[in-house]
């Protein structure tokens, strides 16, 4: 198998998963140094310390707009991939099969639960665990979350320098439509930048939610090449 055929099956996989985030938590969780955390509804995350030099956090969401219940089939033509029954859930499980494959890079991981739901995984670890907080805006360069729509976009919201955003176009190409809304790294990015990266899909929390694989690729092939680089520097926020 070619990696690009390797790297399709690991994205039908978690595609495929039920749309419980505990079904992606429990995944990452069994990798060796995996930290997991969990307390009330939503609240839980599992944290991978990177290992190498010059790291960056990678982050994504383990949860999905839509019913726990909601059966999965996955319809896939050349293109694109869909769910035959709904939403398709690559919100945020196109990011989260990129994590997977980036797993073995150094770099951190950090996977958190209810996002969808005001971010409540990163909140609580923010609340809970203040060491750990204070570790990932120290020990990192930045964060990369995987966690948007569309081919070529990225967001930083509210941190990013505008010496972070040259940085991100130089090595990405995308372009940054707005600063609107919010995501996890809005709330975990106290001391370094964020920025959130287009993972090809289209038309998230509706039934007509799909995701086109050579876009989710692309965005692969990217942080492979960035994360690969020795020397990536750091972006503090002020």
């Amino acid at each position: 198998m070619d990696q690009c055929q390797s790297d399709y099956r690991v994205l039908r996989e978690f595609l495929a998963l039920p749309h419980r985030a505990d079904a992606v938590l429990e995944r990452f969780a069994a990798l060796p140094r995996a930290i997991r955390k969990t307390c009330g509804p939503g609240e839980g995350f599992v944290y991978l310390p990177g290992i190498r030099e010059n790291a960056v956090l990678l982050v994504a969401h383990a949860d999905t707009v839509g019913s726990e219940t909601l059966e999965v089939e996955l319809a896939e033509g050349e293109k694109t991939i869909r769910n035959r029954y709904g939403i398709l859930g690559a919100d945020d499980r196109a990011g989260c099969a990129m994590l997977w494959l980036l797993r073995d890079t150094g770099h951190g991981l950090l996977v958190t639960d209810a996002e969808e739901c005001g971010s409540v995984g990163s909140k609580f670890l923010i609340r809970e665990f203040p060491a750990l907080f204070d570790e990932i805006n120290s020990r990192y360069q930045f964060m990369i979350q995987i966690d948007r729509c569309n081919a070529a976009d990225f967001k930083c919201y509210n941190v990013g320098t505008e010496d972070f955003r040259s940085y991100v176009r130089e090595k990405t190409h995308f372009s940054e439509p707005d600063r609107n809304r919010s995501t996890d790294i809005v709330h975990l990015c106290r001391d370094i930048c964020g920025v959130n990266l287009s993972c090809g899909y289209y038309r998230e929390h509706t039934d007509e939610e799909y995701l086109v694989k050579e876009e989710w690729r692309n965005t692969l092939e990217i942080l492979r090449s960035w994360l690969s680089e020795k020397d990536i520097p750091g972006f503090p926020t002020a």
